[in-house]
């Protein structure tokens, strides 16, 4: 299951927001405009949760792994098993260049 959602009213956001801050490290505040959602209040209990944050929501991250993950439904790709030979025993990449 995901996380757990409190709903709290705009206007109570406004008036006690360093307290709402603090909540969402734990828990995703939803915030309501006359009793309907408008927002998600998201707080990152470290910085290591803002950068997880950036990754999981950057569209180009996400296009990669997709991307990724078809190339190994393709076959293409390397087993864990080769990973642990000697570096030259791999076979080599062909990279692009930028």
């Amino acid at each position: 299951m995901g996380k757990l959602m409190k709903q709290v009213p705009l206007t109570e956001i406004k008036d006690e927001l360093p307290k709402y801050l603090r909540l969402a490290e734990h828990e995703e505040i939803v915030i309501t405009k006359r009793g309907k959602p408008a927002g998600v209040l998201v707080g990152f209990a470290s910085e290591d949760d803002w950068h997880d944050y950036k990754l999981e929501n950057d569209p180009r991250f996400l296009q990669r792994i997709a991307h990724a993950r078809e190339s190994l439904r393709k076959g293409k790709g390397v087993k864990l098993e080769d990973l642990r030979r000697k570096p030259q025993s791999l076979p080599r990449r062909n990279r692009r260049t930028a």
